[in-house]
């Protein structure tokens, strides 16, 4: 997902609309609430629409489907009470749970399952994840127009049965599952509010442990309150969760020591100094940042030496530790480490994959192939833009850009920080030379990362290009799908080939510093997918 997407980026906030309790406390009458800091705004509560990990992070809390993610990426029920695997893998049944409501009162069923993926996969909607649904019966057919999205392989047997077909054994279907993208809609209230549906509070209806209140759609706070709808209301402890997107790092702390924030993201300097405290709190996501080029609006993108001058420029290890020092590590692919082992010899793909030209720093030679691939385009010097958000991380990041790339004689870089909605927009819109941006796992398995960069995906941005890479994700998704071996086999080439022509440049891997009240307990951490569950957040 982008942090993110992509990105995949930023964490949680409180709500200054509201009237703030003790952080992290119960407050004078006996309710637990806690604030929280989002470092971007919110884009969208539409399921079908989603990207990025704010929205993600909402859904996830506002909204359930067949299972919950638990810790260590531990599948447990939701709606589903029982799941029967079938046709060697090929077919799913669920067993649904009965009694369980929508926010407007209207019971959740098998057919919400069925209209909410119909609605995901239909090419009217435009949505950005409808390749996830790659391996389910007729997605593909459907996504390149040779099929109606209502030929998907999803059908409700009943109110409570629900049947899944796929084309091939997914290893990671499960996991999809517990994927908001994957989580029933309600058709009433798609209809009732069109295109409105999801761009506010108000227009969007929940079935998970909290509902929202208070965003209109533009503005930077909201709060979750506990859902009473809910079927498992009983082992959601909190009351209330308020957020508030704050970019700056200073204000935020301040906040935070003010006791006007229960948890925060810290910047690099705030890390030196609060890495003792007892409140901090450290991760490493499975979000991977990087660089994409613009081979589309920029025609001298297209040029392999001209993408890997500007890789080799930079010096990662000094920026991880130098500009960001929040615990991320300098990338040497697209895969994050630690995502996912060789069955065979537990080797991590990120090490296997191994090339060390996508992510080395080597600004003599940087400075050769700029030369020689302006001399192939006819180009005395190049010119473009940089492109990320607005956050203070954000703009250290591309400010530490510009200034490695400007090194290269004849390159000339400005910036361009905008909001995290925006950048969005103009990503996914081809608007921008180039762009920091990235990529959270949504599942635990390479493919999540390695499917962004076929020539069809929505999310290839970019619109970097390789045959042979598209053959390869091909293959493991389908003929060697069940053998898998071979499949990661084919994963390890696609990324080599993807990083030997440097269709991206690799930045880093995101970790997570912050603070957050020692008293907080039962938030639910995944490297992949959705990363903070707060269901069974407590105060004690």
């Amino acid at each position: 997902m982008k942090l993110k997407t992509v990105i995949k980026l930023g964490s949680v906030a409180l709500a200054s609309t509201f009237i703030l309790a003790a952080c992290g406390s119960s407050n004078s009458s006996g309710k637990k609430t806690a604030n929280i800091r989002e470092s971007a705004e919110l884009a969208t509560m539409d399921q079908s629409k989603v990207t990025d990990v704010v929205g993600f992070t909402q859904l996830g809390n506002t909204e359930e489907g067949l299972y919950r993610i638990g810790k260590n990426n531990k599948i447990e029920n939701a709606i589903a009470t029982n799941t029967k695997v079938s046709d060697g893998g090929k077919t799913y049944t669920f067993t649904l749970r009965k009694g369980v409501k929508w926010s407007n009162g209207d019971e959740v069923t098998a057919k919400d399952f069925v209209y909410g993926w119909q609605r995901t996969v239909n090419p009217k909607t435009a949505s950005q994840y409808a390749y996830i649904y790659s391996g389910i019966k007729n997605a593909d057919k459907i996504a390149s127009g040779k099929a109606d999205y209502k030929t998907l392989g999803i059908k409700a047997d009943g109110k409570y049965k629900l049947t899944v077909n796929l084309e091939r054994p997914i290893s990671y279907f499960k996991l999809l599952m517990g994927f908001p993208v994957f989580f029933p809609q309600n058709e009433n209230a798609v209809n009732k509010y069109g295109s409105k549906y999801g761009t506010s509070a108000s227009t969007t209806v929940y079935n998970g442990p909290y509902r929202m209140k208070g965003w209109t759609g533009s503005n930077l706070s909201w709060e979750l309150v506990k859902n009473n709808t809910y079927w498992d209301k009983k082992n959601v402890k909190m009351d209330s969760l308020n957020w508030k997107v704050v970019k700056d790092a200073g204000t935020a702390l301040n906040m935070y020591n003010s006791k006007k924030l229960d948890q925060t993201v810290l910047s690099s300097e705030q890390v030196k100094q609060y890495k003792s405290n007892k409140d901090y709190k450290k991760f490493l996501n499975a979000s991977t940042f990087y660089i994409e080029f613009n081979q589309k609006k920029d025609k001298y993108f297209k040029n392999a030496k001209i993408r890997e001058a500007l890789s080799l420029a930079i010096n990662r290890d000094q920026f991880v530790n130098k500009v960001l020092g929040d615990g991320s590590v300098a990338a040497t692919g697209l895969t994050s480490a630690g995502l996912a082992k060789d069955a065979k010899t537990g080797k991590d793909f990120a090490k296997q994959v191994d090339v060390k030209s996508a992510s080395e720093y080597n600004l003599k030679k940087a400075k050769t192939l700029m030369a020689e691939g302006l001399k192939e385009e006819g180009l005395k010097s190049i010119d473009f833009q940089l492109m990320s958000d607005d956050t203070t991380g954000a703009k250290q990041t591309t400010e530490f850009l510009q200034s490695a790339w400007e090194k290269i004689p004849n390159v000339k870089v400005s910036l361009s920080n905008i909001p995290f909605k925006n950048r969005l927009a103009n990503s996914t819109a081809g608007k921008f030379d180039t762009v920091v941006t990235a990529w959270g796992a949504d599942f635990s398995d390479p493919i999540s990362f390695l499917q962004l960069f076929t020539s069809d995906n929505s999310q290839n941005n970019g619109k970097w290009s390789s045959k042979e890479y598209d053959n390869l994700i091909n293959a493991a998704n389908t003929t060697d799908a069940s053998n898998t071996e071979k499949r990661w086999d084919d994963m390890v080439k696609a990324e080599q080939i993807l990083l030997k022509d440097q269709g991206i440049a690799p930045l880093y891997q995101q970790g997570q510093s912050m603070l957050r009240r020692s008293n907080i307990k039962g938030i639910v951490y995944n490297s992949a997918g959705l990363n903070f569950d707060y269901k069974q957040m407590d105060v004690k």
